[in-house]
């Protein structure tokens, strides 16, 4: 059994048998969320890029559960300097930990932090995707990214049981283009994501996945706080 919790924006915990991960945790910034960080237990957290609405609460969260954050080798090396155990990656390799392996993908973005007292900005590394095998299941994570085609090598690379796609537009892929490529990932279920956050951002879920259904895709838009379980 894998059950997803979606805490919002593109905030994913996947929990199976005894092993949790969050993906890209962004729960004290985000006014839609529904849960707090205390009540987050994980053992590893997994960050497709280096901006704010992505990794505002990484270090509290994984010193509040010494846990491990995996990312790439730019942001990795900036988490590892505030005291926090990291893993560190790039884009087409993977790692295989305790709960199974983690393989990050090529995304069409752009990954830094602001620091608007310096008004700087800190280059972290390429953005990315992850491929996830946990719990018998294979989730692909896509990160925020613009439509790509490498998105069907990826889904003929991989037996995708559960997808999660951006749709918010001006920031990523829009509903059209993330149609399309839950269509090239062929995932069994497709759950959209990093949409309504923001005012910029907000799209109909529920429209989107309509849409999946009417090419037989099977999805649905999670609200913040709410649990899907994938037997």
């Amino acid at each position: 059994m894998l059950e997803i919790r979606f805490h919002g924006h593109s905030s994913v915990q996947l929990t199976s048998e005894g092993h949790s991960i969050m993906i890209d945790p962004f729960i004290s910034g985000n006014p839609l969320a529904k849960t707090t960080l205390a009540d987050i237990q994980v053992q590893y957290i997994l960050l497709t890029h280096g901006h704010q609405d992505h990794i505002l609460d990484a270090v509290e969260l994984a010193k509040a559960n010494d846990a491990t954050i995996v990312a790439t080798h730019e942001l990795a090396t900036y988490l590892d300097w505030q005291g926090v155990k990291t893993v560190s990656m790039n884009l087409g390799g993977s790692v295989t930990l305790p709960f199974g392996k983690v393989k990050m993908t090529q995304a069409f973005h752009s990954s830094g932090v602001v620091l608007d007292d310096k008004q700087q900005i800190v280059y972290m590394g390429m953005p990315g995707g992850f491929v996830i095998e946990l719990g018998g299941k294979t989730i692909y994570h896509a990160g925020d990214t613009g439509l790509f085609g490498d998105m069907k090598l990826i889904g003929d690379r991989h037996d995708i049981d559960l997808a999660f796609l951006p749709i918010g537009d001006v920031f990523t892929m829009g509903p059209e283009d993330a149609v399309i490529a839950a269509e090239w990932i062929a995932a069994d279920y497709v759950v959209p994501i990093h949409y309504d956050t923001f005012p910029p951002i907000k799209q109909d879920g529920d429209a989107f996945v309509a849409t999946l259904a009417e090419k037989d895709i099977r999805g649905k838009a999670l609200k913040p706080g709410e649990v899907l379980r994938l037997p």
